[in-house]
């Protein structure tokens, strides 16, 4: 793991480690593989979420755990999709927008959730340099990998949410190349979210009788 977390190049005076770069590559494989309904986009994401585990662990333990958990998710997405994968017609998971109490319940559960590892990452210092975007970050990505379990779109906007945060956040950690990459996930989620809309309404018009299949 020393050898992944060497630096790489440098870029624009940003020191790029190798660790942060694979692993970040390897999660914009995992988006694009999301915004295709791929199963593979699941394994692919575990497989990032372990890189990136070994490029915090020691340095950002905050950002550390949150890897862990995406891992977590990682599975319970592999398992949820596999189970549906063949509601959308297509071999492929079928996409929805969620109901209001979906969308209540899982942006009480953010809010929650944030403030609650706000105050952990706070009471333990050592976690994280900066609790609170740290603590969004975390509970954000993790509620955006369960909508897109659920194959909601929403999954799309608690993307463009979670990058807000994450560019600077990156940066200022010094790991360069994360902050690019959630950029060019901004460009990816836009595309995603227009397809996954699109496929939504497809999927919720009524089929006319007597209308061609």
């Amino acid at each position: 793991m020393n050898t992944l977390n060497s630096e790489a190049f440098v870029l624009f005076g940003q020191h790029i480690l190798w660790s942060d770069m694979v692993g970040n590559l390897f999660g914009l494989a995992a988006l694009a593989l999301g915004w295709r309904r791929s199963i593979w986009t699941w394994p692919v994401q575990f497989l990032a979420g372990l890189i990136l585990f070994g490029a915090f662990y020691g340095h950002l333990t905050g950002s550390a755990g949150k890897q862990a958990v995406v891992m977590v998710v990682a599975l319970y997405g592999w398992w949820q999709w596999q189970r549906g994968k063949e509601q959308g017609g297509d071999g492929h998971i079928a996409v929805r927008f969620a109901t209001w109490r979906e969308r209540a319940a899982m942006i009480a559960a953010a809010a929650v959730g944030t403030v609650a590892v706000a105050l952990l990452f706070k009471a333990y210092p050592t976690l994280s340099w900066d609790p609170w975007p740290d603590a969004y970050i975390f509970v954000g990505t993790v509620v955006a990998m369960y909508a897109q379990a659920r194959g909601m779109v929403e999954f799309w906007f608690a993307w463009l949410l979670v990058d807000v945060v994450g560019v600077p956040l990156n940066f200022a950690n010094g790991y360069a190349f994360s902050g690019f990459v959630y950029v060019i996930y901004g460009a990816l989620v836009l595309w995603g979210l227009r397809d996954w809309w699109l496929r939504s309404r497809q999927a919720a018009r009524p089929t006319l009788e007597g209308a061609p299949a």
